[in-house]
């Protein structure tokens, strides 16, 4: 039996070996890209929480790696904005919560803006463009997977990718004009 189905089965066993091959590898991703350990932390265990609550719909037919990385990856979206949304309410009432005294993060929250805006810039592309795209970088799925699942050539396939990842490469080059004005 692979790993994800004994996970889908509700084998702690596995699951506990899962923790301790991939919980390291997913502090320091997190780590590296945060120069958090306290966001960090928080990502890993929260994203072992979601493993273990939606292990049903684990994709079988894909690495668990990647989909493990594009959880941790979604819950340290969703921490930043949580992050955020207590800065905004904190520096209203006038005082900074202790976790912004505690860790500089700035940078955290302009690369969750930014992933704010590229969420936008993805949701506001062609609708055929839209889907293949997220099936390749959100799902992990392969060119030829996509192409299969949709009727598409694998070479229309590739130029969605290519015409979409040149959008959000022009949305992150004006961003970046932006900022450092």
């Amino acid at each position: 039996m692979n790993t994800i189905a004994a996970i889908q089965q509700g084998d702690t066993f596995i699951f506990e070996q899962v923790f301790h091959e991939y919980h390291e590898k997913l502090y320091f991703y997190v780590l590296h890209k945060t120069n958090s350990s306290w966001l960090a932390e928080e990502t890993v265990q929260l994203t072992f929480i979601k493993l273990w609550q939606y292990r049903a719909t684990l994709n079988e037919s894909l690495e668990l790696s990647p989909q493990l990385f594009r959880i941790a990856n979604t819950t340290l979206i969703d921490l930043l904005r949580k992050q955020h949304h207590a800065d905004r309410l904190a520096g209203k009432a006038g005082y900074r919560s202790e976790s912004l005294v505690a860790n500089d993060l700035s940078a955290q929250l302009d690369a969750a803006e930014l992933a704010q805006r590229v969420q936008g810039a993805i949701r506001r592309m062609p609708l055929a463009r839209r889907k293949v795209f997220e099936m390749s970088r959100l799902r992990g799925m392969s060119y030829r997977e996509i192409a299969a699942e949709l009727s598409l050539s694998v070479k229309t396939v590739e130029n969605h990718i290519a015409h979409a990842l040149k959008q959000l490469r022009h949305l992150i080059t004006f961003l970046l004009v932006l900022i450092f004005k």
